[in-house]
């Protein structure tokens, strides 16, 4: 097993198995896939681990055949940032498998986040015989389940008479903080004295600052912090402040936090990072298959060609070297 983070990671939407999913693959590649297709998630993909546990092929044979399985759409390698619990970020390496073949879009939207981690499952809707009919069961009220004993009409009916219970004291609710707050302001500033009603009333706009975050002493400051000479009504002047003067949320004044950066795909042969698009089934420039030798620029044959026929010249030119006595 790799450690933790790292590994294998099984791709997203994948078909059941069956017995002819790596059918078209050569029998070396086979018989890797077949291997690492039964390794649990988050176990060592490195080349090293492989060819210890697969006995057959050594770690070159074992790179050719993850070389040719990253061809296939079988497999991709990618560094992904993961946050620790103590707020750092660390890069992971982790090598994507499916064992359904995958193209380069399928693959490079894994990369950028447009396929979901969690394959839908369905779940099945078990549904009773008589729901198929269209049979429809009306629910029973509690009072026609008991059945009803009717007495003869000449004798009367003895209904009990039952006490009525005591009714409960009554309970004393403590005022919220926000009401407390609002009947502060008339010993803090004579000009703010607010009736009981009065309170009752502002008490909900009070109580979205102290939902903000802010405290009763902030609160009963703001509102009592430069009061002119007279307030007709004190009512309506801490209304007005209490909306105009409403402080920011929490979580607006919070600074952003860096984004996560994206996972970045790595060659399979060679591990060098880059974007999914410069590295189509998973290699990068120099490791894909080289320029067939009909493609090559003429101009470049042809002065390879000479120099070759200078070179021929040259060693036509030299002395013969004396023989050793």
């Amino acid at each position: 097993m790799a450690n933790p983070g790292y590994g294998k990671r099984e791709a997203p939407g994948q078909l059941p198995r069956s017995a002819g999913d790596f059918a078209l693959l050569p029998a070396r590649e086979r018989c890797v896939a077949g291997f690492v297709e039964r390794l649990p998630e988050g176990a060592s993909m490195s080349v090293k681990s492989l060819a210890k546990q697969i006995p057959l092929y050594g770690q070159q044979a074992i790179a050719s055949a993850l070389t040719a399985l990253s061809v296939a759409g079988h497999l991709r390698r990618f560094r992904c940032s993961v946050s620790t619990g103590d707020g750092e970020v660390r890069w992971v390496f982790r090598t994507y498998w499916s064992r359904t073949a995958r193209d380069n879009e399928w693959w490079a939207a894994l990369a950028a986040g447009g396929v979901s981690e969690t394959a839908a499952v369905p779940v099945p809707v078990a549904v009773s015989e008589s729901a198929s009919v269209g049979t429809v069961t009306a629910p029973v009220p509690a009072a026609a389940a008991v059945p009803v004993q009717r007495t003869a009409a000449s004798a009367p009916v003895q209904v009990p008479v039952v006490p009525a219970a005591p009714s409960a004291p009554a309970v004393s609710v403590e005022p919220s903080p926000a009401f407390r707050a609002l009947a502060l302001l008339g010993e803090r500033d004579a000009r703010l004295a607010l009736s009981e009603d009065d309170c009752a009333v502002l008490e909900p706009l009070a109580a979205q600052w102290l939902m903000r975050g802010v405290g009763t002493d902030y609160l009963v400051s703001v509102l009592t912090a430069g009061l002119p000479e007279a307030v007709a009504s004190p009512r309506g002047f801490t209304r007005d402040r209490l909306v105009k003067k409403l402080p920011p949320a929490r979580q607006a004044l919070a600074p952003a936090g860096p984004a996560a950066p994206s996972p970045s795909m790595e060659c399979t042969a060679c591990r060098v990072p880059g974007p999914a698009e410069a590295l189509p089934d998973g290699l990068c420039r120099s490791c894909r298959a080289p320029v067939p030798p009909e493609s090559a620029d003429p101009e470049e044959c042809e002065v390879r060609t000479r120099v070759d026929g200078l070179r021929g010249l040259l060693r036509e030119s030299r002395p013969p070297r004396p023989a050793r006595r």
